[in-house]
């Protein structure tokens, strides 16, 4: 079947005339196959994606069926749509035991695929090297998250005196616009973005964002970063908002070859929102925590998003901010290691990680140490193969668990040591039950 169950279910629910939001994956891309489909009724193409041979559309769904039998196709799915889901954090992570190794990211290129970056803010002066909008909402930060993010990974800290400095605060900064005002966008547009980010030499690639559900890790978005990752980029993705429940890794959290990254709290605790794996394949997720609640970083100016506690600067939380700890952590150890695969950096990261004690499916290796991962990459050989966590110790406890909460339905008890309050979120970065753009 050429169209996914999804979206299958997605035609039968509406009406035959109803615009939807398409990806078509194809078996090759050719000139004459984009032009057929633009001199198709009604059809409008948003988004080429090469990287992954997909091209994203808008058109009648009485019009997929037909099209999904054209011999040039392989594979149609929803265009679905992805949500935007520093002082005491950076000791948590290790971050000052790196500086003082001489350590911050100089060289290294970030990519932040997001809302957007404040150009102005004198956090990332003369620094951002590269920026694109992929919403046709102009290039604007005017919902704040992707200030936030970026000011994490990578944040100066000029407007507080170093106070609220960033992972790597020498790096150099991409951003692509892939989210509008409200913190939403479309997965193609999240593609095409990791395509530019890896045309420009990107060396990581940070993706704070999230669809709602779980995922298998085979849909077009999972498979474009990957293919990022393929490329020699290290792929850096939020795990997600929908915990403390199993099985709520989304996309792109769910691809294979990204780092996966869960929240943790102040006192090393897995926070309680944080999503949780296995994937819908019952793999391993998320691969790591980090640093999540109640962040201060960046704020975009004219924004409220987050708890602002003056003009530059805002605080938030969510496996948003944890991904954007972990981005900063990679640019570090980039440094240290120049010829690094990225499956090296991940291993370093798995190897060097914190064992919280905890479910392993909530918290993967455990809790991120900068320090112990730089000295891996300078001590270790990039493998050969990539690579992939064993089994977690608790995947019996799993088993149990799933029996359980099916002879229960689903009721919840108390979890021990994972589970925290949740802390609140304020602004534009609060949760919405199908919203993980991950704060």
């Amino acid at each position: 079947m050429r169209i996914t169950a999804k979206l299958a279910d997605k035609i039968e629910s509406v009406s035959p005339d109803e615009i939807l939001h398409i990806i078509v994956r194809l078996r090759l891309i050719e000139r004459e196959i984009i032009s057929e489909m633009i001199q198709r009724p009604q059809a409008s193409i948003r988004q080429v994606v090469k990287m992954a041979k997909s091209i994203s559309l808008a058109i009648p769904a009485r019009q997929i069926e037909r099209l999904s039998l054209e011999p040039w196709v392989e594979k149609i799915e929803e265009d679905e749509k992805v949500y935007a889901v520093l002082d005491e954090s950076m000791q948590m992570m290790g971050a000052h035991a790196a500086w003082e190794l001489g350590f911050t990211g100089k060289k290294v290129k970030i990519a932040v695929i997001d809302t957007g970056i404040d150009r102005a803010h004198p956090d990332f002066a003369n620094r951002i090297v590269a920026t694109k909008d992929f919403t046709l909402e102009g290039f604007k930060d005017s919902n704040g998250h992707g200030s936030h993010v970026t000011g994490i990974a990578v944040g100066a800290g000029a407007s507080s005196k170093s106070k609220y400095r960033g992972v790597a605060p020498e790096a150099v900064i991409l951003s692509g616009k892939v989210l509008s005002v409200d913190g939403s966008g479309r997965m193609s547009d999240v593609m095409a973005a990791v395509e530019w980010a890896v045309s420009l030499g990107s060396d990581i690639i940070n993706l704070s964002l999230s669809t709602s559900g779980s995922s298998d890790g085979s849909d077009a978005l999972c498979e474009t970063c990957d293919a990022a990752v393929e490329a020699g980029v290290v792929v850096c993705v939020a795990a997600g908002n929908d915990g403390p429940d199993r099985r709520t890794i989304g996309s792109p959290a769910a691809a294979r070859r990204v780092i996966t990254v869960g929240a943790a709290t102040a006192n090393g605790l897995v926070a309680e929102f944080s999503s949780r794996g296995p994937t819908v394949d019952d793999r391993l997720k998320p691969e790591l925590v980090a640093p999540g609640v109640d962040i201060i970083s960046v704020r975009a100016k004219g924004t409220r998003a987050g708890k602002p506690l003056d003009t530059h600067y805002t605080s938030a939380t969510g496996t948003s901010m944890a991904v954007s700890h972990v981005s900063g952590a990679v640019a570090l150890l980039l440094e240290a290691n120049r010829k690094a695969s990225p499956q090296l950096i991940k291993e370093a990261l798995l190897h060097t990680a914190v064992d919280l004690e905890v479910d392993d499916y909530a918290q993967g290796a455990g809790m991120l140490s900068a320090e112990a991962a730089i000295r891996y990459v300078q001590t270790h050989e990039n493998p050969l193969e990539p690579v992939d966590q064993s089994p977690p110790r608790s995947a019996t406890l799993s088993k149990i668990a799933d029996i359980y909460k099916s002879v229960t339905g689903g009721r919840r008890s108390g979890r021990k040591g994972a589970k925290v309050a949740a802390t609140e979120e304020a602004g534009l970065f609060d949760e919405a039950p199908d919203a993980n753009f991950l704060d």
